[in-house]
């Protein structure tokens, strides 16, 4: 991928959170840049730009900074923990011809055969750590399934890249399996409220005529004894 998306920048005079804060409400984004052993910048993002940057694909920006191009990749971000907005861009520069460490999504493809037997299939691992130069970067890596059968899996060892491009990952980490599908348990009957009740009563007037019989029957010998 030869061409970059390029990321809007701006030097951060103020610092602080109170200033973090009032950059957010205006839809400006607060980062910090770094690059080996010289020092921080600390810098201004918009936050559309950054929106489409990150949904653009693209693994490496170019940025004009200090009158110079440069090329950046997002290191870290940091989300609010409830509203899942961003708060914090750390952004670390890149040189073109060094070869770089970076996390690549996986995408899935092709109809696996255990799916159409009934089976389901499951992405465990959806990204692989490679290096390559940041030229060589792909949007993603694709790994076909087809052949995938029932009750198998394919691991990162099944994934076939460019000849620019080393995997990282330890190949025998599994990224996705198919499995049959889950039996469905049979529901427990329960009595219910009404019938436990009426099964309640007849029991309760079963004994007590039972009770009564034989009340009655000492009631009759007690009599035959009296009357002799």
């Amino acid at each position: 991928m030869a061409d970059y998306y390029q990321l809007a920048v701006e030097k951060r005079e103020s610092i602080g959170s109170a200033a973090n804060k009032s950059l957010r409400r205006n839809g400006k984004i607060p980062a910090n840049y770094y690059y080996k052993e010289t020092d921080n910048i600390n810098l201004i993002l918009d936050s559309k730009n950054l929106y489409h940057a990150l949904h653009s694909g693209h693994h490496i920006f170019e940025v004009e900074l200090e009158g110079d191009t440069q090329y950046v990749m997002i290191k870290e971000i940091q989300f609010h923990p409830v509203n899942e907005s961003i708060l914090h861009v750390d952004l670390m520069r890149v040189r073109r011809d060094v070869k770089i460490t970076i996390a690549v999504p996986i995408h899935l493809e092709g109809e696996a055969v255990g799916v159409e037997e009934g089976g389901v299939l499951s992405q465990i691992l959806t990204s692989i750590d490679i290096e390559c130069l940041p030229t060589d970067v792909p949007e993603f890596i694709t790994l076909d399934t087809t052949e995938l059968e029932m009750n198998s899996s394919l691991s990162v060892a099944d994934i076939t890249v460019s000849g620019e491009i080393t995997i990282i990952t330890d190949e025998e980490q599994v990224i996705a399996t198919i499995t049959p599908p889950k039996e469905e348990e049979e529901p427990v009957v329960e009595l219910e409220e009404d019938e436990e009740r009426e099964e309640g009563e007849e029991t309760a007037e079963g004994e007590t005529a039972e009770g009564d019989g034989e009340d009655k029957a000492e009631g009759g010998d007690a009599a035959e004894e009296s009357t002799k």
